[in-house]
């Protein structure tokens, strides 16, 4: 069986006059790819924020290897990467990567290779400000990457990618966790999420609908032909929420 790092037990938030997640229980396991998938508004970007400590909860208990984690101790345990955001945009790529690789004391490869691995070594010069959507995700990714916390937390790791560049950012990702570092990843689109992901949590308006491997949540969906594989985790999705 595979060792769990991080629990989440009960998790709810409340934004007056609705509840944007409710009981949120789940757990992840060491050098995963997690999914966290659901509809627009299902509360996805706020559990990050608040498994991050950036947003307090109401109720429920965040651990980490079995012990509970504080929010102001959540540093120490993750790295969140949020979405749509553009940090120090007057210094350049170069400047970034460097600053994080200091930061965190990573090896001088660690940086050189994802640079690489990301085609960022065209845009080193250049400053963040001036990047594109696709160009901005891949520099995140980097820094992402180059954090030391046992789970990585992306949120819409492939937004502003092209169909290539998503392959090729799986296929990083992949080789990232297989050194037995977790990653949650939230995702929008199904498909990258059925193609990248061990396993995946569905979200429905605040509420855990579904946990596991896509097998397991086909076979909870019950669609009469749920046990065959050619049933999509469209057709899932739409089933259980």
């Amino acid at each position: 069986m595979s060792e769990v790092i991080f629990t989440v037990e009960g998790v709810s938030k409340h934004y007056p006059p609705r509840w944007a997640l409710q009981d949120v229980s789940f757990s992840v396991q060491r050098g995963e790819v997690f999914g966290l998938i659901g509809p627009n508004g299902a509360g996805k970007t706020t559990l990050f924020e608040c498994l991050a400590g950036l947003s307090p909860i109401e109720g429920g208990v965040i651990r980490l290897h079995q012990q509970p984690v504080t929010p102001a101790r959540r540093k120490e345990a993750l790295f969140y990467m949020p979405d749509g955001f553009t940090p120090w945009a007057a210094q350049t790529v170069k400047w970034a990567l460097s600053f994080f690789e200091k930061l965190y004391r990573s090896s001088k490869d660690g940086a050189v290779e994802l640079a690489s691995d990301l085609k960022l070594n065209g845009l080193l010069d250049s400053r963040i400000g001036s990047l594109s959507k696709g160009e901005r995700k891949r520099l995140l990714l980097a820094l992402g990457m180059l954090t030391p916390q046992p789970l990585l937390m992306l949120d819409e790791p492939f937004d502003g990618l092209d169909y290539r560049q998503t392959r090729e950012v799986m296929d990083l990702l992949r080789r990232h966790a297989a050194r037995g570092r977790t990653l949650m990843l939230s995702i929008h689109q199904l498909v990258d999420a059925a193609r990248v992901c061990d396993r995946l949590l569905l979200l429905s308006d605040g509420r855990v609908v579904g946990e596991g491997t896509v097998g397991e949540l086909r076979a909870k969906a019950n669609l009469g032909g749920a046990t065959l594989p050619e049933v999509s985790l469209e057709e899932i999705f739409l089933a259980l929420t």
